[in-house]
């Protein structure tokens, strides 16, 4: 069987369990449900909410160089640190984080295939006390790699020329225009559909039923499938971007596809823009006569 083009990006349960102790790895949880830290972690485990950690608290936007550099300080990380990523939902927002950190150029970042889910199937210990953390780090501010990241202009630009890959990794309802967002979510579109020629590839379809990755051939087959053409660059979406951060990880780092990246605007911002184009149906002109732009 062909290996991830990147092995070292992800790590086992019992790598993690053999480091935990071990003062250059950092370990990170990072959940969609923000309370499933206090209830129980990994030991040594730091828990960063979503919402408050890694979000701009006004501006809709990720953390800025400033802010991340900060948020590592408290943490005691430093920039030669390893750092690994892992949460609920399949590395949902792990993924997000890690993406994060890839963007704010840091070297070694890393998830834990399986994520909690792994962890807890095989009934490894959890812990519901708080991490005690040493004095702050002098992590410097970075710069950001841009060449991962892909702004509204960019998106624009590419509509309708079929001169990029536009994965739309959200479910086949929210693609459709059928809902919005999925259910509890309160970050929220004005309007419902896909960015015209964009094909839909959920992200959940990329893990196994313990959260673990697929295999190679699995992914380059659900990938080939779909009719994604891997000789052109690739732009990644879903609501908010934390779901194709995760397609980005397998992507880039998993199948080894030069020049993808993530549009962390995705739904929210493309739905609310005036005047943007937007296809409802599965995407398939020839195929589905109820398909519309509007």
């Amino acid at each position: 069987m062909t290996t991830y083009t990147h092995p070292d990006v992800l790590v086992d349960t019992n790598w993690v369990a053999g480091h935990l102790n071990d003062p250059k790895v950092k370990l990170i949880e990072v959940d969609v449900d923000t309370a499933s830290y206090e209830k129980g972690h990994v030991p040594s485990a730091i828990g960063w909410n979503w919402q408050t950690d890694l979000n701009d608290k006004v501006r809709r936007d990720i953390i800025d160089p400033r802010s991340f550099a900060e948020l590592n300080r408290r943490a005691e990380i430093n920039p030669d640190d390893t750092v690994v990523f892992y949460g609920d939902n399949n590395n949902w927002f792990a993924a997000w984080a890690l993406w994060q950190f890839k963007y704010h150029g840091h070297k070694d970042a890393r998830l834990m295939n399986g994520g909690r889910k792994k962890w807890e199937l095989e009934k490894r210990p959890l812990t519901a006390d708080a991490t005690k953390l040493p004095p702050v780090s002098n992590y410097p501010i970075p710069a950001s790699d841009e060449s991962i990241r892909a702004y509204r202009r960019e998106v624009e630009d590419v509509v309708g020329r079929n001169q990029v890959n536009l994965v739309d990794v959200r479910s086949p309802d929210e693609f459709t225009g059928k809902i919005i967002a999925p259910p509890g979510m309160s970050e929220t579109a004005q309007r419902a559909g896909h960015i015209p020629g964009a094909k839909n590839i959920p992200w959940a379809k990329t893990a196994n039923e313990d959260g673990t990755f697929k295999s190679v051939d699995e992914l380059k087959k659900l990938y080939a499938d779909a009719g994604v053409d891997f000789g052109k660059p690739t732009i990644a979406y879903c609501r908010i971007g934390e779901r194709s951060s995760h397609t980005w990880f397998v992507l880039k780092y998993l199948l080894g596809v030069n020049n993808v990246k993530n549009y962390d605007g995705s739904w929210t911002e493309w739905g609310n823009l005036v005047g943007a184009p937007i296809e409802k149906g599965d995407g398939v002109q020839s195929a589905q006569p109820n398909v519309r732009c509007e």
